[in-house]
């Protein structure tokens, strides 16, 4: 099985984003991956490559802007808090890039699942909150905040994937993601991993002050719990 990689340039609203793709050249189910706080690095495109390996087509899209990648902890903040802020504007910035990726040729529109990391765990619900057209959504140590705004009846299924050790995600947090996602009748499902910090799927992250550590058996056991959602929903 053959996987060929580009770069996709594309523009929303004026501005110029940059999107990495993995793919095997024709329509197929597609995953769509949202970055975490730093922006679109080679983290989130190994992602892709992983996903695409599984037979899918993968896209790492773009929500900062076009090679815009924070080097530290104060820029990634200032990156991601004029969403935090407004997830209006999120929302809408997060629906007209799936809208854009379901153009290319090597999207199987009617089945596409959004996914993602940290921040983008977050974004990847906030796609369901809002309904996105899309069959389901899997978010991966993501943040759990609700927006101010979410549909009454969220449709899309949706697989959450968590530390529990999670500083920035106490289990009060979870708690409130559970009573949010039945009231909204949603088809969801919460697998916690015990002593396990957020970022856990990202090999890079050792920094256990801050909360954010490596951790093979949850990355392990989150990916095969992704495999078999996946199959679930395009099967």
């Amino acid at each position: 099985m053959t996987v060929s990689t580009r770069t996709h340039s594309y523009e929303i609203n004026g501005k110029q984003y940059k999107a990495y793709i993995a793919s095997h050249g024709k329509a197929a189910p597609t995953v769509i991956l949202c970055h975490a706080w730093a922006g679109r690095t080679h983290i989130e495109n190994a992602k892709a490559d992983a996903f695409a390996a599984l037979g899918y087509t993968a896209i790492a899209i773009d929500l900062f802007g076009s090679d815009v990648v924070g080097s530290s902890t104060d820029e990634c903040q200032a990156l991601i808090t004029p969403f935090m802020e407004d997830r209006g504007k999120l929302r809408d910035l997060l629906l007209a890039n799936i809208d854009e990726m379901k153009k290319l040729d090597d999207v199987d529109a009617s089945n596409v699942a959004v996914t993602g990391y940290c921040f983008g765990g977050l974004c990847a619900m906030d796609a369901a909150r809002a309904n996105a057209d899309v069959k389901g959504v899997i978010s991966f140590h993501g943040l759990f905040a609700a927006p101010d705004k979410t549909a009454d009846e969220i449709k899309p299924k949706m697989l959450v994937l968590h530390g529990w050790d999670d500083p920035m995600v106490p289990p009060t947090d979870v708690v409130a993601l559970g009573e949010e996602l039945t009231k909204a009748n949603a088809d969801w499902q919460l697998h916690a991993y015990g002593g396990t910090m957020h970022a856990f799927t990202n090999p890079e992250a050792n920094d256990p002050d801050f909360g954010t550590v490596y951790d093979a058996d949850a990355d392990r056991r989150s990916w095969q719990s992704t495999i078999e959602f996946l199959e679930e929903l395009f099967g």
